[in-house]
């Protein structure tokens, strides 16, 4: 009789109504019959509630949502079916049979209707229904549990925050774009500090955030990941970003990552972006470089400059024993000289420092061939580490080719700190009395330290001028960068 609820609608046609307080069916209300056949004839649950002693009558698919305590609950009171949560369902069903109906999208429940506490939520409306006269005689109910779409709502929201988690912890630049036009949805804090911290772009689209790489191509790129679905992976990638302190541009290099996003149909509808600014570290990769290459020049010169050393010390002692003493406190001075270079520094350095440590090695007490001039100025760890560097390269050649490779030659240093603004550090290199100087036709690893300039410094220049009566060397650098710890 009840094809869309066999269930319930057996146990309806079996019960014997006259033993309950609605009576014999058919001596039921015009209003009672209508709705048990709508509520019947319905696939979605239904609940009607009827009379003063509010009997239970309910289909198929709310019978579903009672658990076990369904089909004992069929026909009897409805605080019986509801006794566990009847503190927050008796107010809504004494509104109904108060003539107030009450509608709801989400109402959360602790029901045990399995025989154990469960966390349920429903979609409903109570609605009062009246006879003729306007009397009251019970409630009916359209309703769906909603249950498992909060729960996977709620996993969806914590998956989200993980990934955001994840996303905000990750060692790089993340950002999630949506849609064809690649409007920004989510950045983590590296990827703002890549492009420039401050911009607002959430909400935005790349070419409206970010206007500056439009015309570098990125734009055509997504475009081409969008449409194809092929990732786009690159490293060492230049880029022109506005993110100096005023907005300026500045040369960066990145590694980047575009990935298409799919719906669980496969369709594309985002980008997620995976960023890197490596521009530092491969800096800090040529500076290596460069340091590796010099240490290995310098381990070729290392007998030469022994040599030279002992050939010095030996040529203007007056004995063996004095010889003996000096070239080892000579030696020992070079061994010092090469931890300060395998250190980079001890944070503690100043040019004086670093000038002296040079010319105890390549300069005789007996016989001074350096004239020193500069205050005792602080230096950097970094800077200390290129300065040591330059200013014994300088001098090693000095004395394999320069003005130190003669006993006429001498050598004039001098440094200051650039007036009237003070906020430069200067130092000058001249070499006079030696052979006459000739520019290299090949520069040698040596040469290209010396022009690479102070480390971890700013606007740092180095300007050699091969005069023929003396090299000549120009070493600057912004004064608050030279003395900065890095």
């Amino acid at each position: 009789m009840f094809p869309a609820n066999p269930d319930c609608g057996k146990l309806f046609d079996e019960m014997d109504w006259s033993r309950t307080p609605l009576g014999a069916r058919e001596d039921w209300s015009v209003e009672l019959k209508t709705l048990t056949n709508v509520m019947l004839g319905s696939l979605q649950p239904m609940l009607i509630v009827w009379g003063p002693q509010q009997v239970t009558l309910y289909n198929d698919g709310y019978a579903v949502m009672c658990g076990h305590r369904h089909p004992a609950a069929f026909g009897h009171s409805f605080r019986a079916l509801w006794h566990d949560i009847w503190d927050a369902v008796e107010p809504i069903i004494t509104a109904a049979y108060d003539g107030r109906g009450t509608s709801m999208d989400d109402i959360e429940f602790t029901m045990h209707r399995n025989g154990y506490p469960e966390e349920t939520h429903f979609a409903f409306s109570y609605t009062p229904v009246r006879d003729p006269w306007g009397t009251v005689l019970g409630m009916f109910c359209a309703c769906t549990e909603i249950t498992a779409q909060v729960m996977a709502r709620r996993a969806e929201r914590t998956q989200r925050e993980r990934f955001r988690q994840v996303f905000e912890l990750s060692p790089g630049g993340i950002a999630m774009l949506v849609g064809p036009n690649h409007v920004f949805d989510y950045a983590n804090e590296d990827y703002y500090a890549m492009i420039g911290v401050g911009r607002d772009i959430i909400g935005k689209t790349v070419a409206e955030a970010v206007t500056e790489v439009v015309r570098q191509g990125f734009i055509d790129i997504l475009d081409g990941v969008y449409r194809t679905g092929e990732s786009f992976i690159a490293r060492d990638l230049p880029i022109q970003l506005n993110r100096g302190p005023d907005g300026e541009m500045q040369h960066r290099l990145i590694d980047l990552v575009y990935q298409a996003m799919r719906q669980e149909d496969g369709t594309i509808n985002g980008i997620l972006v995976q960023a890197r600014d490596v521009t530092d570290l491969r800096a800090e990769e040529a500076s290596r470089e460069l340091l590796s290459h010099e240490l290995g020049h310098r381990l070729k010169n290392q007998l030469a400059m022994v040599q030279a050393i002992a050939s010095q010390t030996l040529r203007n002692a007056p004995d063996i024993a004095s010889a003996r003493q000096r070239l080892s406190e000579r030696l020992a001075v070079l061994s010092a000289a090469h931890d300060t270079i395998l250190e980079g520094g001890r944070g503690t350095s100043t040019v004086r420092q670093l000038v002296q440590q040079m010319t105890d090695l390549h300069d005789d007490p007996a016989a001074p061939r350096f004239v020193t001039t500069g205050p005792n100025l602080k230096i950097g760890s970094r800077p200390s580490l290129s300065l040591s560097l330059i200013l014994h390269e300088l001098a090693t050649n000095a004395v394999k080719h320069g003005a130190l490779s003669v006993s006429t030659g001498s050598v004039d240093l001098r440094w200051r700190v650039v007036m009237p603004e003070a906020d430069r550090f200067e130092m000058i290199w001249t070499e006079r009395g030696g052979p006459t100087v000739a520019e290299p036709r090949v520069k040698g690893s040596g040469s290209r330290l010396i022009s690479a300039g102070l480390n971890g410094t700013s606007d740092g220049h180095v300007e050699m001028t091969y005069a023929p009566e003396g090299l000549r060397c120009l070493v600057t650098a912004d004064l608050e960068s030279f003395q900065r710890e890095h």
